[in-house]
């Protein structure tokens, strides 16, 4: 596999606090791979450096094979990325509608805008709520919505911060339905989590961080049998 989104040897101090400690990750084209670990962990922290919130105070962030470790966030959605941060930040007094067009507007020409804002209401299954006021959606509608606006750049790679938080069992169990549509459809995704239900319905990789430190990397099926992993989790001491 291509790797679409490589990090190596990624360091990031705050004052003299390591938070992210050689980190090297690697996410493959068309995956979706989810990024878990404990409070703490320093997940934001990566998440922040991989979309060029952060600058890292050591390593490399290479997209599409190019370094783009100096680059900010805008350069980095210019080449491809898109990104969903954990706090909705729809336009809330404009319509539903309205907030996809302006999204759409930043990329297509006008003629191709309503027939491609109609496509992405119905994926996001709020052609109901076209007309309302995004504020007036519930929760994982706004998250939604949200997500529907970082489409509508076209990315290559979609990343996204807790996307689930807030969110009912179905509403959850819906966004992870979206993403594996998504990703069917040809989208790499990288999803940084912590609900393990969602994990397990969504993630074909999973890199689990901890003291800033790459843990453990392997499939689902894999990390959720391994007992190290529980024990994190679970608080439980090391015992030497």
């Amino acid at each position: 596999m291509n790797a679409i989104l490589e990090v190596r040897g990624l360091h990031k101090h705050f004052g003299g606090l390591n938070v992210l400690d050689d980190v090297d990750l690697v996410i493959d084209t068309g995956e979706i791979h989810c990024l878990i670990g404990p409070n703490g962990a320093g997940k934001s922290t990566l998440f922040k450096v991989m979309v060029g919130t952060y600058e890292p105070s050591a390593g490399k962030v290479l997209f599409l094979g190019e370094d783009v470790t100096g680059r900010k966030p805008f350069e980095r959605v210019r080449r491809g990325m898109s990104i969903k941060m954990q706090v909705p930040s729809v336009f809330r007094e404009l319509p539903v509608l309205q907030n996809l067009v302006i999204a759409l507007q930043q990329r297509l020409p006008r003629q191709e805008i309503d027939g491609e804002a109609q496509r992405l209401l119905v994926l996001l299954e709020l052609q109901a709520q076209k007309d309302q006021a995004a504020g007036r959606l519930s929760h994982g509608q706004q998250q939604w919505l949200e997500i529907g606006m970082a489409l509508a750049l076209q990315p290559r790679l979609l990343l996204l911060d807790e996307p689930t938080a807030g969110m009912s069992p179905e509403e959850t169990f819906r966004t992870g339905e979206l993403i594996q549509r998504l990703n069917r459809e040809g989208m790499t995704v990288l999803v940084v989590e912590h609900d393990m239900t969602f994990i397990r319905q969504i993630a074909q990789r999973v890199t689990v961080l901890h003291f800033g430190r790459v843990f453990a990397q392997d499939s689902i099926d894999a990390i959720v049998d391994d007992p190290r992993v529980a024990e994190i989790y679970l608080g439980k001491r090391h015992v030497h």
